[in-house]
Order: structure tokens, then C-alpha cells, then sequence
């Protein structure tokens, strides 16, 4: 009597707050976190994922009690292809251990490392004009040797191993060095692509040859490609999956402390409020999503 009066005192919406055995019915719950930005682009004052950063979110949403399914919502261009898998094993590790089902919706673009997330999931929806794809490997650098010999500049590097100073940009490019790397990349790739396969299975449409070049797709012909299952946005497909009572959960990011927000940058630059490294992180993370079209 007293379990049924106390749950009566309450709306649906707020019984979530009473214990699951004072509530008149359980409502279904799924968390939601939000990996936003350049894969492996974290620095003090511009966001980025990595496993640093993303590993504590994954651990709270998962420990969620009575949590119907994982919503990740995934708006990224693509990064580092090392921190990429450490994201998509730790969603898998957490997925299988708790046995929730995990679902993955794209904003702007799921690309590259973002794709590779994105695969993590049981299902992944997408906008129609969302960018997907992206399957490849890609490594970009500039040449400095002709500017510094102009201005007068004479590069030294003194090494220990015959390959320690590869691809270094003050000097003239060596096939040798660029013939090593693309080898580095083709086995980073093969990875990708065992990863996309073993995920995604026969839903593949491997008739397209150029599913795994590193080209990329609005969602509706990701649909068609089999790689991504189906259109629409996080808040249709969750109701319509649970029910107009689902609950969303925001799992919110972890925030750095109130003093390092304030005083954190000019302790970095020595009291200027521009970071030249991270002037240069933002216009590397700006290039990517211009690689996209966005």
C-alpha cells in the first residue's frame, strides 16, 4: 500500500528518482553521450576526443542502472587512427560486458577515426545530409627545406638509427622514407577495413569498388552502401525503438577545474592569450572538416 501511494505521488516522468521497486512501472532509460571534434586534437582550450577525455563518459553511461541501450552521438571529421580504436575497443569492451545494446547517430560527419566509432555500434542512423565514410588513411605534412635555404637558415640533426629524422620537413623529401610510410598506412588501413567488415558483415554493399578507398558519402547513399542502417535522428529513432517515455540521460564531459578555466591559459602561454600550438591545432582540425565539404 505504502509502495503504491508513493509511487501515485509522483509523475512518470520524475519516477526515474524513486527506487525501481517504488515505481508504478519502469520507464526505460538510455544515456547519451556526445563525441564531438578531431580524434586525438585535445589540448588545454579547444575540445577533441581521446581516450583520455572520453574513457570516464563510456564508464558513467554504461553504469547507468537499468539502462535500455547506449546513444552516442558522433559529430567528427576523423584523426588519429591509434586513439580512434581505443575508443571503438572501449565501447565494444563495456557493450559486451554489460550486455547493452549500443546505437550510433551521426551529425555533420562520421569520417574516417569517426566512422571507426561509429562501427563500435550495433546500429548506426544518420541525417540524409550527414557525411559517412571515409575508409582509408591519409598523412599530411608541408616541405621547408627551399624557405629556410632562402632565408639562410642551415638545418642540423644529428641521430642515433638511420631513420629517426624520416620525413623530416626541413629537408628534401626521401623516397625511401615516403615508401616506408605508405607502407605504415597500408597496414593501418588493412586494420580499418578488417574492423568495417567484421562489424558491419553482410549488410556491406561490396559491390561498390570504392567502399574502402577513402572516398565518403551523404547518408542516404550510406544506407544504400550498407554502412550505416537506416536515416533519422537520435529523438525518432529512441522513441520509436522505447517509447514516447524513454528518458535521455545526458552523460556530460568531465570539466577542467574552475581555476585551471581561468587562469590555465595565460600559465601556458606566459600571459599572452594565443597559444601558437594550439593556433596551429585549430587550423589542422579546420583542414579536416574542410576535406568533408563542411
Amino acid at each position: 500500500m505504502a509502495q503504491t501511494s508513493l509511487s501515485s505521488m509522483l509523475p512518470a516522468r520524475l519516477q526515474f528518482l524513486l527506487p525501481s521497486r517504488y515505481r508504478s512501472y519502469r520507464t526505460p532509460i538510455v544515456p547519451v553521450l556526445r563525441l564531438s571534434g578531431a580524434i586525438g586534437a585535445v589540448m588545454p582550450f579547444r575540445s577533441g576526443l581521446a581516450i583520455s577525455n572520453v574513457a570516464s563518459m563510456l564508464e558513467r553511461a554504461f553504469s547507468v542502472p537499468g539502462a535500455a541501450a547506449i546513444a552516442i552521438v558522433i559529430n567528427s571529421p576523423g584523426g588519429s587512427a591509434a586513439q580512434s580504436h581505443l575508443i571503438y575497443k572501449r565501447i565494444r569492451a563495456y557493450a559486451e560486458e554489460k550486455k547493452i545494446p549500443v546505437l550510433a547517430f551521426v551529425e555533420d560527419a562520421a569520417a574516417s577515426g569517426g566512422y571507426m566509432i561509429a562501427c563500435a555500434a550495433d546500429e548506426i542512423y544518420a541525417d540524409p545530409a550527414s557525411i559517412v565514410g571515409s575508409i582509408g588513411v591519409v598523412s599530411a605534412s608541408f616541405g621547408f627545406q627551399e624557405l629556410i635555404a632562402r632565408i639562410g637558415v642551415e638545418r642540423r640533426v644529428h641521430t642515433a638509427g638511420q631513420s629517426k629524422a624520416m620525413l623530416d620537413p626541413f629537408r628534401p623529401e626521401n623516397p625511401e622514407d615516403v615508401a616506408r610510410l605508405k607502407g605504415l598506412q597500408r597496414k593501418i588501413h588493412e586494420v580499418f577495413v578488417e574492423l568495417v567488415r567484421s562489424r558491419r558483415g553482410a549488410k556491406l554493399n561490396d559491390s561498390y569498388e570504392d567502399l574502402f578507398s577513402g572516398a565518403f558519402w551523404v547518408g542516404a547513399e550510406a544506407v544504400d552502401l550498407g554502412l550505416i542502417d537506416g536515416l533519422g535522428d537520435i529523438r525518432t529513432i529512441i522513441r520509436q525503438r522505447f517509447g514516447e517515455d524513454v528518458q535521455f540521460r545526458m552523460i556530460e564531459p568531465a570539466r577542467p577545474p574552475l581555476l585551471g578555466r581561468l587562469f590555465g591559459r595565460r600559465a601556458v602561454t606566459g600571459g599572452s592569450l594565443i597559444d601558437p600550438i594550439e593556433v596551429v591545432g585549430a587550423l589542422e582540425e579546420r583542414a579536416a572538416w574542410a576535406r568533408l565539404g563542411l
